[in-house]
């Protein structure tokens, strides 16, 4: 009696294991294919992020974003599109007028191909909702460690106070020299030279301490830290990352700054397939339930 106890038990087991490997190998999500004269990306909509998934794939099934270009490129930071109005078709009823509400999530950052969502600035939207269509995919560049554990809003508040010196009229005008002409990385490294300005004049410390998985991303794939916690990251893309540095190179300000001379125009496939497809096809691992 025992026995068959211990026997009917075991192939009980066996049942229920076997069933939870072909629930986990069949599981599907969605695959995003982002098409451009460049070539395509893939990529993946976060879970956690359940507001803003559901609203790209809305429009991405409907195919509102079809045709739409890349309005605002920046080489080594981003490339921003989803802009309905933008479509040779458009008209009034394409005009997106609501908002998502943010979705910041600790494991969920920009790290280079990450889908976030644009929105207006602080001072219109305190509480910093998301352009219903509008998202940019981060390229940014590969930052040191020292770069990565400095507070950079303590340092810019910090700068700011300095910069109201009449000693420091020189650095006012190359700090703002570099920004408007968009040397970004030049930008970043005059900051960061003022440091121990900041520090020992004004006695504000600046060091923080830096996640590990955010510390080894930006590090070695780089990305766009000073956004992170502030606007909603959503998804990344994990194939073609090529794609996003030709489209981020491409000369922009003909007629208006950091628009493409050249439309850029995508179409944006979905599809529903396995995780373990996608594991196996593009080595992403899906965070665990």
């Amino acid at each position: 009696m025992e026995y068959k106890i211990k026997k009917l038990f075991f192939v009980f087991n066996v049942i229920m294991l076997s069933g939870m490997v072909l629930s986990c190998s069949s599981e599907k999500d969605f695959l995003v294919t982002i098409s451009t004269q460049y070539g395509d990306m893939q990529a993946v909509l976060y879970d956690a992020t359940p507001k803003h998934k559901k609203n790209f794939l809305e429009l991405a099934q409907s195919g509102k974003y079809d045709s739409v270009i890349f309005h605002r490129v920046i080489e080594d930071f981003m490339i921003q599109t989803g802009d309905l109005a933008t479509r040779p078709d458009a008209t009034e009823e394409d005009a997106v007028d609501y908002t998502i509400d943010a979705e910041f999530v600790d494991t969920l950052f920009h790290k280079k191909g990450a889908l976030a969502a644009a929105r207006q600035g602080d001072q219109t939207n305190p509480k910093r909702a998301s352009s219903g269509s509008q998202f940019y995919i981060v390229q940014g560049t590969v930052l040191s460690k020292e770069k990565l554990t400095i507070d950079m809003r303590k340092l810019n508040d910090g700068v700011g106070e300095l910069l109201q010196r009449d000693d420091y009229d020189s650095v006012r005008e190359e700090l703002l020299g570099l920004y408007n002409s968009q040397q970004f990385d030049a930008y970043t490294q005059k900051l960061m030279s003022l440091k121990t300005d900041v520090e020992e004049k004004l006695g504000i410390k600046v060091d923080k301490s830096y996640a590990p998985e955010r510390l080894e991303a930006y590090t070695t794939r780089g990305g766009t830290p000073h956004l992170d916690d502030t606007y909603t990251v959503f998804g990344e893309v994990i194939d073609g990352f090529a794609v996003i540095d030709s489209i981020a190179a491409q000369p922009t300000g003909a007629k208006t700054i950091e628009k493409p001379n050249r439309d850029i125009y995508m179409t944006v496939e979905v599809k529903e397939v396995s995780k373990k497809k996608i594991t196996q096809q593009f080595g992403y691992e899906f965070p665990l339930q």
